[in-house]
């Protein structure tokens, strides 16, 4: 393999796009890792099995050098438990990409925060001749438990030579053993791939994995260390692949890649188009004789209204004089607040008489909170609608101000409050990774209301008809800690008809940069009680710093209007930092539910139509004894909104966060209005980023 990789490689062929992913999920031949990583954003899903066996994983491409696995496993005759699901982490970070001379060279950590049953490590090389790879690694671990040998990072000290024991036991599993990486003996693996063409890839490969625990709990049989399979590509983003492995089994998989970067084929959205730009007359700007009309301004407010609501937006406040005209509007339905501050210019074009030349227009969250001011000049519009860079003219003309500095003078229409909206649907709500069952749903019907008298004061609620699940009739929890999560069980066997929330809040500007809330009433199943939030994240800044206090009691399990004895004061202060590459960092620290303290770390990758995938985790004073399983609350989350899958404007998303575990410690109230993902999108880093959609 050294003597390969030492030669010139030949350019690279189209069928090599996107690596093949291997029966473990990620990069690879067949059941042994390769080095090169996928499309910067891929997130794959891969299903397979063979003997026994059965392997589900989700891998995400970070960045295009770091990826992410979270692997879900159903193993038969395992253990005393029948069948015996596996939970397990892996992280890959390409050190090297290819070179005309010098292979992709990858490190990778497999199972590093699970059972351990996979754990292992591995430094892997692949280079690229045409329609032939050629991959070689060395392995530790699992990666090394077949004709291995003494590890040669011993001469760099004693302790790697030896492989110490991870913790074993359910209770113990979720801890990150770092003592164990790269240790114990060491063994090599690799293979070659021929792409025969671009839909048909084929595979062999020696692997030094010895199967050694599914030999000895399963009746594995380990023949032979040699594979043989190959993957058939049906669509660009859906693969097909056998394989005959360890001389005893034959193994089938299939995977599907999907981009969030490119979720469907119309990137720019199905949107009709906007109004024009209504390009006055030369001379008509000095004609004022407008304003000395006496109801000229309740005209202007009609049609400003009428026009926007014709595009899904609401107009909530108004004022116009000769030069500047000012309106304070809800986006609604509108996805990108670029492209609504864009839409909203041009109507004023139409609408306001010749003299108007200001146009200040100001972005309302859903739940009346003023964010940002963002002026325009009319004769910008007029100059730049056409322009081929008018994109980047245009913002760089525009002047983007926090609301607070700026208020909105005028009228608010008459129809504008109060609002009332409405909506009835079923719903659906899961909870994963149950020992003895993988998913558990519950179904029903639901109806939404909600009710604003005044700007920013709004009552909402939500009440729900269960009418089947599979969540009841679990064990009882055998947590140490206070019961403020794991008796989830309990709430579903008494649930029929609920009050899934019921809250009232006053959203608030107490400052320039600064926003504030206070919520009271049934915040989720679980709890009720009274919150309080104040956030600060000024308009051209990428760092938001909040603090939350809250006052929570537990809700009966019927999930009426009762309570039980359980009560506890709760807070954190938050920090959140827009980062680089669509990157967003959080950290909250603070007391939780259990009464212990601690902090949550979060980070999720962010794109532009609003999809977003994360993960986090958080460690407080509860030692990974008392937590029990898992150790240590952690887990990945997702945004999807409807309108970047079929390209239709909506404000319907779906959320999920998957832990492998959930348990009582690390657990927080869990409200729906907090504050900073209501504001960001209205402010300058993010109107910056999308401000491309401004003329569309």
């Amino acid at each position: 393999m050294l003597g390969v990789g030492t030669q010139p490689a030949t350019p690279q062929e189209a069928v090599w796009t996107r690596p093949t992913l291997n029966f473990m999920g990620v990069p690879g031949l067949l059941d042994m890792p390769t080095a090169h990583q996928m499309p910067d954003a891929d997130l794959s899903l891969t299903l397979g099995g063979f003997q026994n066996t059965r392997r589900g994983t989700l891998h995400f491409q970070i960045t295009p050098r770091l990826s992410g696995v979270f692997r879900y496993v159903e193993l038969r005759d395992f253990s005393v438990q029948d069948p015996y699901y596996d939970r397990s982490f892996d992280l890959r970070y390409q050190l090297a990409e290819e070179g005309y001379y010098t292979p992709a060279v990858t490190v990778g950590l497999q199972d590093f925060g699970g059972t351990g049953i996979y754990s292992g490590e591995y430094v892997v090389a692949t280079k690229t001749f045409g329609r032939l790879r050629a991959t070689g690694g060395i392995g530790w671990g699992r990666f090394g438990s077949y004709n291995g040998f003494t590890n040669p990072l011993g001469i760099l000290a004693d302790g790697f030579k030896t492989r110490p024991e991870g913790e074993t036991g359910i209770e113990q599993t979720g801890r990150v053993d770092t003592d164990q990486w790269f240790r114990g003996d060491a063994a090599f693996f690799g293979g070659l791939q021929y792409a025969v063409n671009d839909r048909v890839v084929l595979s062999a490969e020696y692997s030094s994995d010895a199967y050694e625990e599914e030999a000895a709990r399963m009746g594995f049989e380990h023949n032979a260390p040699v594979n043989v399979g190959l993957s058939y590509r049906v669509r660009d983003n859906f693969d097909v692949s056998a394989a005959y492995l360890y001389g005893s089994t034959v193994a089938v998989n299939l995977s599907y890649t999907f981009n969030p970067k490119t979720p469907n084929s119309y990137p720019g959205g199905l949107d009709r188009a906007p109004r024009p730009v209504a390009v006055r007359a030369p001379g008509s700007a000095a004609d004022l004789g407008w304003t000395r009309q006496a109801d000229a301004e309740t005209i202007l407010r009609g049609d400003m209204e009428s026009f926007l609501a014709t595009d899904g937006m609401t107009l909530e406040r108004f004022g116009a004089d000769a030069r500047t005209a000012r309106v304070a509007v809800r986006t609604g339905t509108q996805t990108y607040p670029a492209q609504a501050v864009g839409r909203i210019a041009r109507i004023m074009t139409q609408i306001m008489p010749a003299s108007v030349e200001r146009f200040e227009i100001t972005l309302v969250t859903g739940t009346g909170l003023p964010v940002t001011t963002v002026t325009v000049n009319r004769s910008d519009l007029e100059d730049l609608e056409h322009a081929p860079d008018g994109a980047w003219k245009s913002f760089a003309r525009a002047r983007i101000e926090d609301a607070a500095a700026t208020p909105v003078a005028g009228v608010v229409p008459e129809t504008a409050f109060p609002k009332v909206d409405w909506s009835f649907g079923p719903y659906l709500t899961a909870a994963y990774f149950d020992p003895e069952n993988p998913v558990r749903l519950s179904f029903g019907v639901q109806l939404n209301a909600s009710y604003e008298p005044l700007p920013g004061l709004v009552f909402e609620g939500n009440l729900r008809q269960q009418l089947s699940e599979n969540i009841s009739g679990l064990p009882s929890s055998n947590s140490t800690l206070p019961h403020v999560r794991t008796d989830g069980a309990l709430y579903a066997e008494a649930a029929d008809l609920t009050i899934n929330t019921l809250t009232a809040t006053k959203y608030f500007r107490p400052g320039e940069n600064l926003f504030g809330r206070i919520s009271a009433g049934y915040f989720e199943p679980m709890y009720g009680g009274v919150s309080g939030e104040l956030l600060w994240k000024p308009v051209d800044s990428r760092l938001g710093l909040g603090l939350e206090v809250n006052y929570a009691q537990q809700r009966e399990y019927a999930q009426g209007f009762g309570f039980r004895d359980y009560d506890i004061v709760t807070g954190h202060a938050s920090a959140y930092l827009e980062g680089r590459n669509d990157f967003l960092y959080q950290v909250d620290a603070g007391r939780y539910l259990a009464g212990d303290w601690g902090a949550t770390f979060g980070v999720d990758r962010e794109f532009d139509n609003g999809i977003s995938i994360g993960a986090f985790a958080t460690f407080t004073d509860v030692s990974f004894d008392d937590f029990g399983e898992g150790s240590f609350d952690k887990g990945i989350r997702f945004n999807i909104p409807l309108s970047a899958i079929t390209g239709q404007r909506s404000d319907i998303s779906v959320s999920r966060t998957i832990r492998p575990v959930q348990r009582d410690g690390g657990a927080r109230l869990e409200i729906g209005s907090r504050l900073y993902e209501q504001v960001r999108d209205y402010q300058q880093p993010e109107l910056q980023g999308e401000w491309g959609r401004f003329w569309r």
